[in-house]
């Protein structure tokens, strides 16, 4: 018994951690997809997204790897995945920027349903912030070019930054459906003298969610930086 918790708790190889890397990647991919994802499953999924990047900066740290991403043949294709980080760094900066802009906007609108204001003005400035980043995700998803011989970081690089993207671009759309559609909408479509209808207690859940959006994007800036800056310094050694 003693021989076998001692085997059980030594760590996994390398190429494991690589494997595991890989598949929380495919499962984050399949989750996010889903016709049933919630702004909540998006939470989760940046939670699980600094995990991810995490596991690729160890991945990084590895002799072969290090070995690999220093050959010739692959230069171009992690110059490449280089270039594309910036985009996607300046892409959740963006994104964080967005959830403070909507956090503060669904603020004044529950300040202006206390008041008893019309909140249209609010409702119409939360969707313009909701899309306002759509335009950089189809730059941010172009992928390098690929090689059957490109070593697996790259690879993972480019899948983690492929559904980094589809994860914002999925969490816009779902904070833009909140005010757009009519069976899941926050705002009741009927109006009394010009007011909007809305329920207090989901748009304070909604506050409580974007908050929670907000966190994890600045979190998840600062492990891309670390991700970026331990490639670089892969590179240079």
């Amino acid at each position: 018994m003693a021989s076998h918790l001692t085997s059980s708790s030594l760590p996994s190889s390398p190429r494991s951690d690589e494997a595991g890397v890989e598949q929380q990647l495919e499962n984050l991919k399949t989750t996010i997809s889903s016709p049933s994802a919630t702004i909540d499953t998006m939470c989760h999924g940046l939670r699980r997204l600094i995990s991810i990047y995490k596991g690729i900066e160890e991945m990084m740290c590895t002799p072969s790897n290090q070995v690999s991403l220093c050959q010739t043949l692959q230069k171009k294709a992690v110059e490449e995945e280089l270039g594309r980080s910036l985009v996607l760094l300046d892409l959740c900066n963006a994104m964080q920027e967005s959830f403070t802009d909507l956090k503060m906007t669904v603020q004044e609108l529950l300040l202006s349903l206390k008041r008893g204001d019309n909140a249209a003005a609010q409702v119409k400035a939360y969707i313009q912030l909701a899309k306002k980043t759509h335009k950089q995700f189809k730059t941010v998803c172009k992928k390098t070019t690929s090689d059957k011989k490109d070593c697996r970081v790259v690879k993972v690089l480019e899948e983690a930054r492929i559904i980094t993207t589809l994860l914002f671009e999925s969490t816009s759309c779902l904070l833009s459906k909140q005010f757009e559609m009519p069976k899941w909408s926050i705002i009741s479509k009927t109006f009394q003298k010009g007011k909007l209808v809305c329920e207090e207690e989901q748009l304070q859940a909604l506050e409580c969610s974007i908050r929670d959006l907000e966190s994890r994007a600045e979190l998840l800036f600062r492990r891309l930086i670390q991700c970026r800056v331990s490639l670089l310094n892969t590179l240079s050694s």
